[in-house]
């Protein structure tokens, strides 16, 4: 055989197996991306942490300071926030903006407290949040009155959860709630304060169940001298009875605030603090982004 024609021969089956691999491998490359995707919330995690005692199971996100990584021995305040999935997100950009030019609060991890899996948020927090079952006031074909049931929770499950997984002081835990959640935040300083260090109580429905946590911190009184706890809250000034359609349709907020935190005040424990601001221009679903960023302020400064 003439070798040129065998040369030839080899040299094209060369080129032939080299563009069949060439066209396998344009074939194995991974998809573009496609287009209108859902938005994600970037360097975020969602965590399952179900309750033993119910079976439900709850999320919570997670959003670690910027400096989460560089300084590995470093242990971190936790702000626990309620009805995570609107809180959550506005929390984590205001602590990020806050500190733009310096440090203004401290770097936190932030922990959003989500609604049971399966459930609108309307009937997880109604039931999780409020100490007392239905009455007239609220809405009373959903369920209410599992407050102490998920504080229990919060405490036995989520509290391990996070505390044993990322850098979070114990000491320095702080939770805030609003309406419903900030109910919630009471409960929880009026029966087991030392639970977190200091309590945002935004916008808090003081008047649900004929005014009951009231009668609750009475009875904490009574077994109490000192309420060791830091107290912040904020309100709408628009949240009491009024002539324009943003004010209060039936509750004085702003009243039973004052009235809470004169009664607390009354009692001179030695290691509460307690503030509070009524926010002008501003209602009940108005007032929380503004509230957020006076609680950060308030409990979480930047450390000298």
């Amino acid at each position: 055989m003439d070798l040129r024609f065998l040369a030839a021969g080899l040299v094209a089956a060369l080129f032939a197996c080299g563009c069949t691999e060439a066209a396998q491998t344009t074939q194995a490359a991974p998809p573009a991306p496609l287009e209108g995707q859902p938005y994600v919330l970037k360097d975020t995690q969602v965590w399952t942490v179900p309750d033993p005692v119910s079976g439900r199971e709850y999320e919570v996100f997670v959003s670690l300071p910027a400096s989460y990584e560089a300084e590995p021995q470093r242990r971190y305040p936790t702000l626990y926030v309620t009805d995570a999935d609107y809180a959550f997100p506005i929390l984590r950009q205001m602590a990020r903006r806050i500190n733009l030019d310096g440090p203004v609060i401290q770097d936190f991890i932030l922990v959003g407290l989500s609604y049971a899996k399966g459930e609108g948020g309307a009937a997880s927090r109604s039931r999780d949040y409020t100490p007392v079952p239905c009455n007239p006031e609220s809405r009373c074909e959903l369920t209410h009155g599992g407050g102490d049931a998920y504080q229990t929770y919060l405490k036995d499950a989520v509290l391990p959860f996070i505390e044993g997984r990322f850098r979070a002081d114990p000491e320095a835990r702080v939770l805030l709630g609003h309406s419903y959640g900030g109910l919630l935040g009471a409960q929880i300083l009026f029966t087991d304060p030392t639970m977190f260090r200091a309590y945002v109580l935004g916008s808090p429905s003081f008047w649900f169940g004929q005014r009951h946590i009231m009668t609750m911190e009475a009875d904490y009184a009574r077994a109490h001298t000192d309420l060791p706890a830091e107290v912040f809250m904020y309100i709408g000034a628009f949240e009491t009875p009024g002539p324009t359609p943003r004010h209060a349709s039936r509750y004085d907020m702003v009243g039973q605030m004052a009235a809470m935190e004169q009664v607390l005040k009354s009692r001179a424990y030695p290691n509460l603090k307690v503030r509070s601001t009524v926010l002008a221009d501003e209602d009940h679903l108005t007032v929380a982004p503004a509230g957020f960023t006076r609680a950060l302020l308030a409990v979480l400064p930047a450390q000298p």
